[in-house]
């Protein structure tokens, strides 16, 4: 039986409902009287726990934010790319209420009668959330008003304009730096300790460096290595401290699927911090339905593109790579490719013979493995665990960061990325090969990479395909200053033109694609394969027709296209969103910026 925590909460740190100005300028907790309740370690305890917030398995609908995925959702960047954004119709983001949460305990943590290592624990925790706050914070709006106390109606704070994203950086940074020194180390199974506080502070300054580096409009560049060295030295103590290593059992078409498919992490030397599902603890979560590709989302052939050949050779080095069928494009690849995708021949329970594709309108014809549990039991299906935290983050982000400052070394680099590799049974990652032949592919995809290009390419490769469908690759985007790749809208399969298919690998068709203007036969007048099963019929044609497959080409076959809409990300300012409108005429001291 898996290891469990109740969480235990009570009501006056639940967060209460938000007014005018977004929950800053309610009254702090009513229920909580300071005088009353901050007076021991179980006191400081509730009101911490009260505050726990992390990921969950909803996480692996969230690439449909990036390239990763083809969507029919109304994505908010999406919609802004295509349609006329302004700050009266983007109005998400500017929710304060769980700020001042975490700031009255701040406030009034210090009167317990404890010792002073206890108030810097439950402190540490706090400033762990106001940190994570805050960098999504940034990540949105880039300047906002920094708060560190509670505030009362009549404050004139809650009228003060945007703090420069200077002051607030380094204010997530003191936050983050205390947490990690503070923080225990030993905590209660699925709550963060010391080296979750320890990943998200090596996480906030890879993407603060990183951005700096390449965003000349927030002007801080020359302050960009100094977050690097920040992440780089992070990431390595928490290497150093050899608490954690790469879940590898010697069995590279498992090892990584694993992560995504286990009843229990609690026990997984790669998760640094695991959310917990139990049913039979009343807290469980099935994502299946939504997760596989029939909903909103379908995996992008971009993506499928970038993994490497099982031999570490380049896909996209192949001659008519691009003209490759389904069942060859699987052929020979990163195995994590297979533990990612549905690939042809998978099986799908309680299916006896293999899961044929199926195609749709606006999808790409893949689907999504990763986070789909294939199980029929309940009890499986919503016992899942979440890796919120992974070792493999630390490692990536330890290479990263020193690629991007220019000191990374071999040595570093079989430290980090090639035990990724290696756990996906790929040779090793070679830095001087990879500056020496960067792969063209990506320098077209992230062209303002000038310098040490072969090996920080190959680096982001690796994040893409390590951290596919984790909620990871719309922030990489964003650093790096590659929203561009955004305007492309996202395409599928290949089919060379009308007719009969293989989906399953096994050398006989499954689907016939035919003209949108036919008919689709009766089931009794439907044409049999050799194996004496029904094909399946899709009618094919352009987008914007009446058909159920769009190719890019019509009859001429082509990649499958899911719109047809143009896209149009603008630089900066789609880097950033606007300050809602009616927060602006509340406080006329909040300006927009970036041409919002």
């Amino acid at each position: 039986m898996k290891k469990y925590l109740y969480i235990l909460a009570i009501a006056a740190v639940s967060t209460l409902a938000a007014c005018k100005k977004g929950g800053l300028d309610r009254f702090p907790q009513d229920a909580i009287s300071p005088n009353l309740f901050f007076n021991n370690e179980q006191d400081l305890a509730l009101y911490v726990n009260g505050l726990l917030s992390q990921p969950d398995r909803g996480t692996y609908l969230n690439d449909q934010s990036s390239d990763n995925v083809a969507t029919t959702a109304a994505v908010e960047v999406k919609n802004i790319m295509v349609g006329s954004a302004n700050s009266q119709n983007i109005t998400g983001g500017w929710d304060w209420g769980r700020l001042r949460d975490i700031n009255y305990f701040l406030e009034n943590y210090k009167k317990a009668q404890v010792t002073q290592n206890i108030k810097n624990h439950y402190a540490g925790l706090a400033r762990y959330y106001r940190a994570a706050f805050y960098l999504d914070k940034v990540k949105r709006f880039s300047d906002v008003p920094w708060y560190s106390g509670t505030l009362e109606p009549s404050s004139k704070d809650l009228y003060k304009g945007r703090d420069p994203r200077k002051l607030v950086a380094d204010s997530i940074m003191a936050d983050l730096d205390f947490a990690y020194k503070n923080v225990r180390e030993s905590v209660p199974v699925g709550t963060p300790g010391k080296w979750a506080v320890a990943t998200l502070y090596a996480r906030a300054a890879l993407y603060e460096g990183t951005y700096r580096k390449y965003h000349d409009e927030v002007g801080l560049k020359e302050s960009a290595n100094t977050f690097l060295e920040t992440a780089a030295k992070i990431a390595g103590e928490i290497m150093g401290s050899g608490k954690f290593g790469i879940y590898n059992t010697g069995k590279p078409d498992q090892d990584y699927g694993t992560l995504f498919s286990s009843q229990d992490l609690t026990g997984n030397n790669e998760v640094i911090l695991t959310n917990i599902f139990d049913l039979t603890k009343g807290k469980g979560q099935n994502v299946n339905s939504t997760v596989f590709g029939d909903y909103e989302q379908a995996p992008a052939k971009d993506l499928i593109q970038t993994y490497l050949m099982k031999d570490g050779s380049r896909f996209t080095d192949l001659a008519n790579y691009a003209q490759m069928g389904f069942v060859e494009e699987f052929k020979n690849r990163d195995p994590r490719l297979v533990q990612t995708m549905v690939y042809p021949g998978w099986v799908r329970v309680p299916d006896a013979t293999p899961y044929i594709q199926r195609l749709n309108k606006n999808f790409t014809g893949y689907h999504q493995l990763k986070g789909y549990v294939n199980s029929t039991d309940n009890n499986t299906l919503n016992g899942v665990d979440f890796p919120v935290y992974r070792y493999a983050e630390v490692l990536l982000t330890y290479a990263e960061a020193l690629a991007e400052l220019g000191t990374l070394t071999q040595g570093q680099l079989d430290q980090s990325v090639n035990l990724l590799r290696r756990r996906a049974g790929l040779p090793d990652l070679n830095m001087a090969a990879a500056n020496a032949n960067p792969d063209p592919v990506l320098k077209l995809q992230y062209p303002n990479v000038t310098a040490n290009t072969g090996v920080i390419l190959e680096i982001r490769r690796e994040r893409r395909v390590e951290f596919a469908f984790e909620n990871m690759r719309y922030d990489d985007l964003m650093r790096w200053k590659v929203g561009k790749l955004l305007a492309k809208s996202p395409e599928g399969m290949y089919f060379k033109g009308l007719g009969k298919y293989d989906l399953t690998g096994d050398g006989v068709d499954d689907i016939i694609l035919i003209d949108r203007t036919n008919t689709i036969p009766a089931e009794d007048q439907k044409e049999k394969n050799s194996l004496g099963v029904k094909l399946v019929y899709y009618r094919a044609r352009n987008i914007g027709t009446d058909a159920t497959v769009y190719l890019k080409n019509g009859n001429n076959g082509g990649n499958i296209v899911t719109e047809n809409v143009v896209r149009n990300f603008e630089e900066p300012k789609f880097y950033y969103r606007p300050i809602p409108q009616q927060q602006i005429v509340l406080n006329p001291n909040l300006k927009q910026i970036f041409g919002w």
